[in-house]
């Protein structure tokens, strides 16, 4: 039986690197064989036991790679080519897919989850911080990389950048739009960019951390707010002269930033949640207005699948946006776990870190 290196959940607080079979292929899947892969704030959450997963399973949900095999029923692909698969992985037939809410394929109950959605890696299926990985209907989920595109331009395309441009998106982030981001973390200055693209015209960053605001103002950030240096909702109400925001989008996972996303919307503004929360939240009722202010609250599990990887690809191509700075650190697969350690607990500025087998 060949074997591989693997990064594995054993139990709460460890994550390992150890041998596991190559995964086997069923028809309509691919084998990748992994180039570049990364740490997510969802796997910390795994790793801290915040989100339960089975024992034994990879870890990861973020590949970058190249098709080492193919299943018998697979077209419109070849072996030796560069692709990309999303976090998401929508058969394309399932009754979400067929509803239009392919990020859903698969919503059920698990792991004591009621709706899980479509996130298979590194949740129900063996993930991608490994030599390999199987991709679940290959022609659904794989992308081809462009030509001049490295691994590391499209290595957000499968989850970060997903993610944070949903939020604008699932936001209705329009022309002339003022929107607060809270959290300036790789998915939430993805969330700042895709405001941007969208036709943001005041983007406000809330955050700490100097170096990301940094980032954040060449990303499309307008002005800053630290949320250290005073009320975070009193100067958000200032910046917009009383009015309020039109999009909040709270990328962090907390009941802090849920509260204050909606407590600096304008009446009928919309609070767009990216976050993983792993507490039950709570809505105070005189930042919601008693019910009666006309919010919209919605939630994004990032879309997947070839068509929106395609996209996301061909957006980093044109220039428009560029991804490559969050990646702060790099390690070798073997470095798994020092990798984790400094992701974890973010140290040395890290941001995203890039892994290679």
């Amino acid at each position: 039986m060949a074997l591989m290196k693997a990064a594995i959940f054993v139990e709460k607080n460890r994550i390992v690197l150890d041998d596991k079979p190559i995964p086997e292929i069923g028809p309509l899947d691919a084998l990748m064989r992994i180039s570049t892969t990364t740490i997510c704030g969802t796997d910390v959450h795994i790793l801290r036991g915040e989100y339960p997963v089975a024992k034994g399973l990879t870890v990861g949900h973020e590949p970058v790679g190249v098709i080492e095999k193919l299943g018998s029923e697979v077209r419109g692909f070849h072996e030796g080519q560069r692709v990309i698969a999303g976090a998401i992985t929508p058969s394309g037939h399932s009754n979400a897919c067929l509803c239009g809410c392919g990020a859903q394929d698969g919503a059920g109950t698990a792991h004591g989850f009621k709706a899980i959605g479509g996130w298979k890696f590194g949740n129900v299926i063996d993930g991608c911080q490994a030599e390999y990985v199987r991709v679940p209907d290959a022609m659904a989920n794989l992308s081809a990389i462009p030509d001049g595109l490295s691994d590391e331009h499209v290595l957000m395309c499968p989850d970060i950048m997903s993610t944070g441009f949903s939020g604008a998106e699932r936001g209705g982030v329009t022309i002339g739009d003022t929107v607060a981001v809270f959290a300036l973390g790789p998915i939430g200055l993805c969330a700042v960019a895709g405001a941007k693209m969208l036709g943001a015209t005041t983007i406000i960053g809330v955050d700490t951390v100097a170096a990301r605001f940094s980032v954040a103002r060449e990303m499309g950030v307008s002005h800053v707010v630290d949320f250290k240096q005073g009320n975070v909702v009193e100067q958000i109400m200032a910046l917009t002269d009383g009015r309020g925001v039109d999009v909040a989008i709270e990328a962090l996972g907390t009941q802090t930033t849920f509260e204050w996303a909606l407590r600096v919307l304008r009446p009928g503004g919309t609070l767009s949640s990216l976050g993983v929360y792993s507490t039950d939240l709570s809505i105070p009722v005189d930042a919601f207005a008693a019910g009666l202010g006309d919010y919209r609250i919605v939630t994004t599990l990032c879309p997947g699948g070839k068509e929106r990887m395609r996209r996301l690809m061909s957006v980093v191509a044109s220039g428009r946006v560029d991804v490559s700075p969050l990646v702060t650190h790099r390690f070798r697969l073997d470095d798994i776990e020092a990798a984790y350690e400094l992701f974890a607990n973010q140290r040395d500025g890290v941001m995203k870190v890039a892994i290679t087998p």
